[in-house]
C-alpha cells in the first residue's frame, strides 16, 4: 500500500502532457447561478440554523436528514433514503439525459460534548452535542449547490445528472466508507465536497488515513474493601493498556498519532468494575502503517488483559483512506472561488468575530481575514482523517474551505460551535454553494477536464489499485455513538 501514498504526495507533471481545458461556463450562465444561490440564500441558512439546533451525532441524525431530505423532494429530486444499510444515509438526484455525473457531498452529524450557545461568551458544559466541525453548514451549502445546478440545467438544457450524497457519521462513523463500499459512487465522474473553516482556499491537500476501535475488557465485580482478592478490574486493564501505548508512542514511525479515551470506567469506587471501554485512533498518511501500528495497540491489549487477568475484545469502529488530490479540479474550485469572494462580514459580525478571537490561545500564525483567499497549493500533508478519502480513491474529488469562523478558530472547539450557528457561518456556507454551483457548471461543459481529472486519479493511486475498504466487510457502526454498557455490582 505504500506506492498509495507516495503517489498522493508527490509533485505531478500532468498538464504538461495532456491537452489543456478550454470549455467552461459562459460568463451570463455563471452570472445566472450566482444569483439563483442568492436567491436560496434564506433557505440555505433557516436549514442549516434548524441542523445545528437538531445536534444530532453520528448515525442517529434523523431530523436532520429528514429536513435535507424534504428539501430535495420540494425541488423535484428523485430521493433514494437507507442507502448503503444506513437509515439517515441518502441520495437525491436529478437527470437530464445522459451526460456526466456530479456528486456533491453534505454532512450533517454534531460532535459529542460540544453544546453551545450561539454566543461569543464560552457557555454550555452541559455534554450535550454540538456542531464543533460546522457540518450544519456543509450539508445545507451543498444543497444549495445542487439545487442551483438542477435549475441551471433546466434551464440550459444541460445533459447529465446532479446528485446530492446524504453522508452520516462522517465523525468517526465513516458513513462514506459504507456508501463506497456499497458501489453508490461507480458511476460518479466528479464529487465536490466543501468544509467549514476559518479561512478560504481551494487547496488541494493530503489527509491522514485513520483506524479506529474499541477495546472492551470484562473481569469480576467484588466488594472493593470486603473482598478485593476476588475481583478482577476491567479497569485496571484499560489503565495498564493505555500506559502501553503511551511508552509505546516514541517508538512508531514519524508523524503517527495514537489519540484514546475511556468510555466506560466504572460507576462505584467500592465496586471492582467487571466492565471498561476504551476508543483509539491510529491515523498517518500510510494506511499500511496505521495497520501495523492498531495491531501492535491490540497486542498491547492482550498483554493488559493478561496481566490483570481480564479477558479483551475488540470491535474495528471504522477505516479511512486519506484524501488524495486532484491539481486538476482543484485549480477549476481555485478560479471559482476567486471569482465568488471571500465572506463579506457586517459590523455587528465583526464585532462577534472579534470577540471570538479575545478567547482563543495563540496558535503562532496570523490568521487570514475573512474576506481574503489562501494562495493555492496541492499536495500539502495535513494530520486529520475524513471518509471524503475513500470517496476521493475512486472518483476524482475536489473541495474547498470557507471562512465560517472567526479568524484562528480551531475545528471541534466551542468557538466553531457558536459562529456555526450564526450569520458569520451561513454567509460562508453561500459562498460554498456559489463556489461548488459554478465548479459543478464548469464541469459539465468540460469533458476534457472531466478527462484529464481521471488521468491524475490513476496515477496518484498507483498501478493496478484496487478498492478495498479499511473498515473490511463489518456492517455500519450504527450504535458507535450510544453508551457502553455499564460495570455491574452494589
Amino acid at each position: 500500500m505504500r506506492h498509495l501514498w507516495m503517489a498522493a504526495v508527490a509533485p505531478l507533471a500532468l498538464g504538461m502532457a495532456l491537452p489543456a481545458a478550454a470549455a467552461k461556463a459562459p460568463e451570463a450562465q455563471k452570472t445566472e447561478i450566482l444569483a439563483s444561490v442568492d436567491k436560496l440564500a434564506p433557505q440555505i441558512s433557516d436549514t442549516a440554523l434548524k441542523i445545528w439546533s437538531f445536534a444530532e451525532l453520528g448515525y442517529l441524525e434523523n431530523q436532520s436528514t429528514a429536513l435535507l431530505q424534504q428539501q430535495f423532494r420540494d425541488a423535484g429530486f428523485e430521493v433514494k433514503t437507507g442507502v448503503a444499510e444506513i437509515p439517515t444515509a441518502f441520495v437525491a438526484s436529478f437527470k437530464n439525459g445522459e451526460g456526466p455525473v456530479i456528486a456533491i457531498l453534505g454532512e450533517f452529524d454534531a460532535l459529542p460534548g460540544m453544546a453551545q450557545a450561539a454566543s461569543p461568551a464560552r457557555q454550555g458544559a452541559s455534554g450535550a452535542p454540538g456542531h464543533a466541525c460546522g457540518h450544519n453548514l456543509f450539508g445545507a451549502g451543498s444543497m444549495g449547490a445542487a439545487l442551483a445546478v438542477k435549475a441551471w440545467m433546466q434551464k440550459h438544457n444541460v445533459k447529465g445528472e446532479v446528485r446530492f450524497y446524504g453522508t452520516p457519521a462522517e465523525e468517526s462513523g465513516g458513513g462514506k466508507v459504507y456508501m463506497v463500499r456499497a458501489g453508490l459512487f461507480k458511476d460518479v465522474d466528479v464529487t465536490l465536497h466543501w468544509h467549514a473553516s476559518d479561512a478560504n482556499s481551494a487547496d488541494q491537500g493530503v489527509s491522514s488515513a485513520n483506524m479506529s476501535g474499541k477495546f472492551r475488557w470484562r473481569g469480576q465485580a467484588s466488594h472493593a474493601a470486603g473482598a478485593p482478592e476476588r475481583g478482577r478490574s476491567a479497569v485496571d486493564a484499560a489503565e495498564i493498556h493505555d500506559v502501553i501505548v503511551s511508552f509505546m508512542r516514541e517508538h512508531i514511525p514519524d508523524r503517527t498519532r495514537i489519540h484514546n479515551v475511556i468510555t466506560s470506567g466504572g460507576s462505584a469506587p467500592n465496586v471492582v468494575p467487571d466492565f471498561a471501554e476504551s476508543y483509539y485512533y491510529v491515523r498517518q498518511i500510510d494506511p499500511a502503517i496505521v495497520r501495523s501500528v492498531m495491531e501492535r495497540v491490540k497486542r498491547a491489549a492482550d498483554g493488559a488483559a493478561h496481566a490483570t487477568e481480564t479477558q479483551v475484545e475488540f470491535e474495528l469502529v471504522n477505516g479511512v483512506y486519506g484524501l488524495l488530490p486532484n491539481d486538476t479540479l482543484g485549480k477549476v474550485m481555485d478560479a471559482n472561488l476567486r471569482r465568488v469572494g471571500g465572506p463579506k462580514w457586517t459590523p455587528e459580525e465583526t464585532a462577534f468575530a472579534e470577540k471570538i478571537s479575545t478567547t482563543l490561545p495563540p496558535s503562532g500564525t496570523k490568521p487570514l481575514p475573512a474576506s481574503e483567499i489562501a494562495p493555492y497549493q496541492v499536495g500539502k500533508e495535513g494530520l486529520g482523517s475524513t471518509d471524503v478519502g475513500d470517496v476521493s480513491y475512486v472518483t476524482p474529488t475536489v473541495g474547498l474551505r470557507v471562512a465560517t469562523w472567526a479568524p484562528g478558530t480551531p475545528s471541534h472547539s466551542w468557538q466553531a460551535v457558536a459562529a456555526s450557528g450564526t450569520s458569520i457561518g451561513t454567509k460562508g456556507a453561500v459562498v460554498a454553494a456559489k463556489t461548488l454551483a459554478l465548479t459543478a457548471a464548469d464541469l459539465f461543459l468540460s469533458p476534457d477536464v472531466i478527462a484529464k481529472a481521471k488521468t491524475e486519479l490513476d496515477t496518484r493511486r498507483g498501478p493496478g489499485f484496487t478498492y478495498s475498504s479499511m473498515a473490511g466487510d463489518r456492517k455500519p457502526p450504527l450504535d458507535y455513538r450510544k453508551p457502553a454498557r455499564a460495570g455491574g455490582g452494589e
